[in-house]
This record gives C-alpha cells, sequence and structure tokens, in this order.
C-alpha cells in the first residue's frame, strides 16, 4: 500500500470511528425518582428514561443500567428529584422588562442592543425551566431571528412561537405616550381597521413568519392613555382576522379584559384569551362552547399592582388601570377555573421580570387551582394549544426529550418550581445542579 492510499484508509477509520461514537454518545439514559410522565395522571417511582437523538425511545420500570441500551450511553442519574415535562409559558415578551426604564430603552435602544436583550432573557427562561414559550408581540423580524436562532442551535433559549400582534389604530397594541413626532417614528406595521384591512395585515404577518396572530380585543393596563379596557376591535374585524389566521393555518390569540371584547374574541373563533380579567357567565359559557383556552396571566396583573403601589414612575392612566384590574385578575381567574374553562399556562413576562414565571403557578394556587392542573396546565395544555402534543408535553415514547427536574414534588409543594435543577431541552443537557 502507498503512503497516499494509506493516508486514505487511516482517515477513512478514523471518520468511520467519530461518526460510530458520535452515535452512541446519543443514547442518553435517565434514572427518575418520581417520574410525572404525563400531567394530570399519577406519577410513578424509580423510573428509567431511554432518549435517542433528542427523542424519547421508551420509559422503563425500575433503574436499568445505561448498558441495557447502548455501549456508551450516557447515565443522567436523577434518582432522587422529581422528574416531569420541560414547562411551557403560553405567553411572554422577550424583548423587554417592564419598569421605569422602559420608556428610555425605547428610545435609547437600537434594534441591536433589544435583538441581543432578547438573547439573554431568552436563556434566562430555559434556565428556570420553561422548555418553550409563546412570545405574543415582539419587533417581528427580530423575534423571528430569535426563534429561528435557537432552532438551529446558534444560542441558548426556549423553542419560541412566534406571534405577530394586529391591533386598530390607537387601539392597545398601538403607540402610545410620546411625542407625535415619535408616535410616527415608532408606528406599529400591524395597525388595521376594518375587516377587509385586518384581513390583509393577518396575511401579511403570517407571510413574514408569524406562527400565531395575536389581536387586541380590549385596551389594556399598560397602554399609557385613557381610553379605557373595554372593546376595541369590533365583532366584523375579529371574524376576519380569525378566519384568515385559521385559512391559513394560525391560530390566534386575544387579548382581552372586559367582558364584551371576551365575548366578542370568543364568537369570532379564537383559540385562546389572554388575561381574561372580567368574564361573565356568557365568557364562561362560550369558554366551554368553542373550547378555547383561558391564559389568566396572573403575574402581570400581581406585578403592576405593586408598580403602581410603590414605583411611582407610571402615568396617572395606566396606575388607575393597574390598581383596578390588575387587583381584580385573581378572584376572576379563580371564577373560571372553578366553571370548568380550560386553562393554558402564561405569565406576560416582560411586564415582570424574566426567569421568574413560575411565580405564576404560586399565584394560581393562591387562586384555588390544584397543583397537579396547574401542571397540566402547563404541560399538556400548553402543547395542545400550540398544535404541538405529539411533540411535546408528556414523557412518552416518540416525544421531544424536554425534561425539568426538582428536588421534591410540586405536586406537594407548587414552590418547587422556582427552583428547578435540571433543565434539558430536544434531548441537550442546559443545566444540572
Amino acid at each position: 500500500m502507498n503512503i497516499k492510499s494509506n493516508k486514505i484508509s487511516i482517515l477513512a477509520g478514523a471518520l468511520a470511528l467519530a461518526l460510530s461514537n458520535s452515535v452512541v454518545a446519543q443514547t442518553q439514559v435517565i434514572h427518575a425518582g418520581q417520574l410525572l410522565a404525563v400531567p394530570g395522571e399519577k406519577p410513578l417511582n424509580k423510573q428509567t428514561i431511554v432518549i435517542e437523538d433528542g427523542k424519547i425511545l421508551s420509559v422503563e420500570k425500575g433503574f436499568l443500567p445505561a448498558s441495557n441500551f447502548a455501549n456508551n450511553a450516557t447515565l443522567i442519574d436523577l434518582s432522587k428529584s422529581f422528574v416531569m415535562p420541560g414547562l411551557m409559558d403560553m405567553h411572554v415578551h422577550l424583548q423587554t422588562e417592564f419598569g421605569a426604564h422602559n420608556t428610555q430603552d425605547t428610545v435609547q435602544l437600537s434594534d441591536a442592543d433589544i435583538a441581543m436583550q432578547s438573547v439573554h432573557f431568552a436563556k434566562i427562561t430555559l434556565m428556570s425551566g420553561f422548555t418553550t414559550v409563546r412570545d405574543l408581540l415582539s419587533n417581528p423580524e427580530q423575534m423571528y431571528a430569535l426563534r429561528d436562532g435557537i432552532n438551529k442551535g446558534w444560542i441558548e433559549g426556549p423553542r419560541i412561537i412566534a406571534g405577530a400582534g394586529v391591533s386598530i389604530t390607537g387601539g392597545h397594541l398601538d403607540v402610545d405616550g410620546m411625542s407625535p413626532d415619535m408616535l410616527d417614528i415608532k408606528s406599529s406595521e400591524t395597525i388595521c381597521d376594518g375587516p377587509y384591512e385586518c384581513r390583509k395585515i393577518t396575511r401579511l404577518a403570517i407571510k413574514y413568519g408569524a406562527d400565531a396572530i395575536k389581536v387586541s380585543s380590549t385596551g389594556g393596563v399598560l397602554s399609557d392613555t385613557d381610553t379605557g379596557t373595554g372593546q376595541q376591535m369590533t365583532d366584523d374585524e375579529l371574524k376576519e382576522i380569525v378566519d384568515t389566521a385559521h385559512g391559513l393555518g394560525r391560530k390566534v390569540a386575544s387579548h382581552a379584559h372586559a367582558a364584551a371584547g371576551i365575548n366578542a374574541a370568543l364568537r369570532a373563533g379564537v383559540d385562546s384569551v389572554e388575561h381574561g380579567s372580567y368574564a361573565n357567565k356568557e365568557s364562561l359559557k362560550l369558554f366551554k362552547k368553542t373550547g378555547a383556552y383561558l391564559v389568566p396571566t396572573l403575574l402581570a396583573g400581581d406585578t403592576v399592582v405593586h408598580m403602581a403601589e410603590n414605583d411611582g414612575f407610571m402615568s396617572g392612566p395606566i396606575q388607575e388601570k393597574a390598581l383596578r384590574v390588575g387587583g381584580d385578575m385573581l378572584k376572576n381567574f379563580r371564577k373560571s377555573y372553578k366553571a370548568g374553562v380550560k386553562i393554558a399556562f402564561g405569565t406576560d413576562s416582560g411586564v415582570s421580570r424574566h426567569g421568574i414565571n413560575a411565580q405564576e403557578a404560586v399565584l394560581m394556587h393562591k387562586a384555588g387551582m390544584s397543583t397537579s392542573d396547574i401542571l397540566k396546565s402547563a404541560t399538556v395544555n400548553g402543547a395542545d394549544l400550540i398544535n404541538m402534543s405529539d411533540k411535546l408535553g408528556t414523557i412518552e415514547e416518540g416525544k421531544l426529550a424536554d425534561i425539568i427536574a426538582t428536588d421534591n414534588s410540586p405536586l406537594k409543594n407548587i414552590e418547587e418550581l422556582l427552583d428547578v435543577d435540571f433543565v434539558m431541552k430536544g434531548g441537550k443537557v442546559f443545566k444540572q445542579q
């Protein structure tokens, strides 16, 4: 054999060995002390989760040796931990955090600065145990880039369902609280008036990459205007947006506080109502009739109340709405839960600080929701809302390996979610304490 052919042979052998090792290294075995494989069901003791190529291959009884599944399988010892599917937050805003600096950031930070900030917030969110989020209104181009960068493995963050916002002129999702010159500069590109204009804007949002559509059916607490929290978008505008989005395979979330706006959105066929602060008897009937989810965002309500009472930077209109609406959200959520409305976990993080998303679970429990239903809302229900039940929400054969662990059971103490010790997304370990 000549030198050239010998080198080729050596290189081929090295490549084959490298490829062989990479395949073997993709097999992981988790020993789970307690395993909540399907939230809503009873947890199991001493289980083995087998993961291959980022997906769950099987769940076996007992602590089986890793060598049973592959010669060089990696063993992850969570035998003293409570193990469950990765958490899902159905309402976040990864590009910002509300507070005294917010208006200043709007005019001082460049688009590139905000994009870098969103990378930071995304990693914080992932490390807190939230492996999938639905971002409902950020700068679209930047959010799509963040979503895609995470999917390609360029940066660390949760899986993102990126939603584009659609609002009427002067509505909650339009720009406010600035001088007329700044209003023109910062004007939103997804503003529409009348059903046909709203149809076009919805199509454009989806054309440029939106995974979901968010409509502003009512006014909002953090709009720096005294236009209230009643219905803003008309029934025909809502119906046109929903029909258009559904026709293009996208779901629709509706920001809604007042009952009239909640009910109009539900009649139009939205898939979820965000906040739902003043749902009435008709609302509860419509929720159950349509099967739409309520995404309660109790953490946002709690946050703005504390800000209104203590921080002193809110304008008069915002402060009034924050105290009134934020103060009412907990008791109104309790009514919806007791009536059997379907609940999907969502925080509105960005109003609250990123990384404390699990505080929502504490508030939900305070309102009377069982720990089992809370965990289901943040896993099984979230996956259903974003049409990913075949991939996420449970630890079962064929699902993506999104797995977290805590020291003790959050079924017994929901505050365990505030300190997640282990985070895996798609088979990759991002945190292990």
